[in-house]
């Protein structure tokens, strides 16, 4: 697709009196949107029919908009057939409305997901994920950080510096800490290697680089899979921002090899934006996208780079130095997640919408997951609440506790947390950006065996303290199960773990346990004396069984 081409699909998103059907969904949902796109186009003549990414609303999913003279319908998952009389109401000039959970009004040309006044859609504030779910993936914005990073570079990197915009997402260097700093350690390093070069290749070998790592392995988390799969040119806007600050002609997008949707539509992104940049600001480099393994340990920053250089064996670099003094084949390294790049664009272009005195400017996105009807990624401001999360999916069962952090997430009793990173991490919480909400039927102890089996069978064996951490850890939980319960022996090897492991993964592989034992002490405790007091595990079965 052209430059010309994408700036024809946007003017024509929506125009006054124009008849747009939009069939919006992720790739867990393909088969079902596929469908509903062939029964649509099967009796489509006078609408426009664009398909769009996914929204985060898994439950709606196909959702169906319907757009005429400023106005839009929502029509999630509607049953075979209903979709042709929808279009067909539509063909004779009228919006069907019957039946549809949103009427929304509108401008006759909006650029983002007009938003309801209820349901689902309605949670949070979209802003990182405006877009989503309206456009096609493969267009792209008007406005451009990359462009603003090109011609004013000062303004740009001191908007992201006074803001004190955080990393976010495990797979992110910054991970909880301000983006600057390590944007200034590659400029510096890149300097003193040119400084130190005597040819231009040994000066080509200290030019920084830009990592997205989209690597995900954690199905519980879609945040990054929603942000590529529906908007991948914002995502891509902010890596090129990022590379323009820290003189980067490459950007590199590692994604996971089992995203085959995500990857397709960066590719398609990168082709359009590096087209558009190259008349802008003469930028010819088009963005790399590489793929790792679906294995949780190849999200980790320097894993990511240990797989992007082919090692098969992957392990845990060292730390200091950073990746940003010598990342990937020894150039500094900029890494950050897709949801920390498209936070990166907004506090670029929009910084009156972050509140610098916040100790964690911006919004956050969050997956609910666990035992609900659908999962659902929402975008939550780090001032408000975890428990919007509710508001977005049905819990099937009685509510008993939250998993706040993903795979090593921690256990709470209520979701009355903020979701900023100073609030989570004080509340022994992770950041990981997914919440699963989970019934009665789950025992506490078997949840945390199995991550902490998970772990110990997992991680990369390049540190003591995780490595063998892990294994004690699991041998300590089952234990309980024999009536040998103990309480300080566990708190004092996850302390050192806490403390000594390598990377973020035996830092956090401690927190289900730490957690639980002491949210649901009582529970944990009452395994001792041979009681599940959620009716859950049997003797023995915690991590796999003995």
């Amino acid at each position: 697709m052209t430059y010309h081409q994408c700036l024809m699909d946007k003017r024509s998103e929506s125009t006054d009196g124009e008849l747009v059907v939009r069939v919006a969904g992720g790739s867990r949902r393909r088969r079902r949107k596929q469908r509903a796109l062939d029964e649509i186009r099967s009796v489509a003549e006078d609408v426009r029919v664009v398909e769009t990414g996914p929204t985060g609303i898994r439950s709606h999913e196909p959702l169906i908009l319907l757009t005429r003279d400023g106005r839009t319908a929502f029509y999630p998952a509607p049953v075979t057939g209903r979709v042709q009389s929808l279009v067909e109401t539509l063909e004779r000039g009228d919006l069907p409305t019957d039946n549809a959970v949103a009427v929304v009004e509108h401008d006759t040309d909006p650029t983002s997901l007009p938003t309801p006044d209820d349901g689902p859609l309605s949670v949070g504030r979209r802003r990182v994920l405006g877009r989503c779910g309206w456009i096609e993936p493969a267009s792209i914005p008007d406005d451009s950080a990359a462009e603003l990073a090109s011609d004013r570079p000062d303004e740009a990197r001191s908007r992201v510096r006074e803001i004190g915009l955080l990393g976010r997402g495990r797979g992110d260097w910054s991970t909880d800490d301000p983006v600057g700093d390590e944007w200034e350690l590659a400029r510096q390093a890149a300097a003193a290697g040119d400084a130190e070069s005597d040819t231009d290749v040994d000066a080509a070998a200290d030019d920084p680089i830009v990592v997205v790592n989209a690597n995900e392995s954690d199905d519980r988390n879609e945040t990054d899979r929603t942000l590529l799969e529906g908007a991948p040119g914002e995502v891509l806007d902010g890596a090129l921002a990022v590379a323009e600050l820290v003189g980067a002609a490459d950007v590199v997008v590692y994604c996971n090899e089992a995203d085959d949707r995500a990857r397709e539509r960066v590719h398609e992104a990168a082709q359009a934006l590096s087209e558009t940049l190259a008349d802008r600001i003469g930028r010819e480099e088009r963005p790399e996208v590489v793929v790792g393994p679906d294995r949780y340990i190849a999200g980790e920053p320097t894993m990511a780079l240990e797989a992007m250089e082919g090692n098969d064996r992957l392990e845990a670099r060292l730390r200091p130095p950073s990746p940003a003094e010598h990342g990937l084949y020894g150039r500094p390294t900029v890494i950050h997640t897709p949801r920390t790049m498209a936070q990166v664009r907004q506090a670029m272009l929009s910084p009156e919408a972050f509140d610098a005195d916040d100790a964690d400017p911006g919004t956050r996105l969050v997956t609910a997951t666990g035992d609900v009807d659908a999962t659902a990624t929402v975008e939550l401001p780090t001032g408000g609440s975890l428990e919007d999360v509710r508001e977005a999916v049905d819990v099937e069962g009685q509510f008993k506790m939250a998993c706040v952090g993903g795979q090593f997430g921690g256990f709470a009793r209520s979701l009355s947390h903020s979701p900023s990173a100073p609030a989570l991490e004080g509340a022994g919480l992770g950041t990981e950006g997914v919440v699963e909400l989970l019934n009665g039927d789950n025992c506490v102890l078997a949840t945390a065996g199995r991550r902490a089996n998970f772990a110990m069978e997992e991680n990369c064996g390049r540190c003591v303290t995780c490595r063998e951490g892990t294994q004690e850890l699991t041998n300590m939980l089952r234990d309980i199960y024999d009536g040998e319960y103990r309480d300080a022996t566990v708190r004092e090897l996850t302390r050192v773990m806490g403390e000594t492991s390598i990377c973020r993964f035996g830092r956090t592989a401690i927190r289900p346990a730490v957690t639980g034992m002491s949210e649901f002490e009582r529970e944990v405790a009452a395994h001792a004396e041979g009681r599940c007091p959620s009716g859950e595990c049997e003797a023995g079965s915690v991590g796999g069984g003995r």
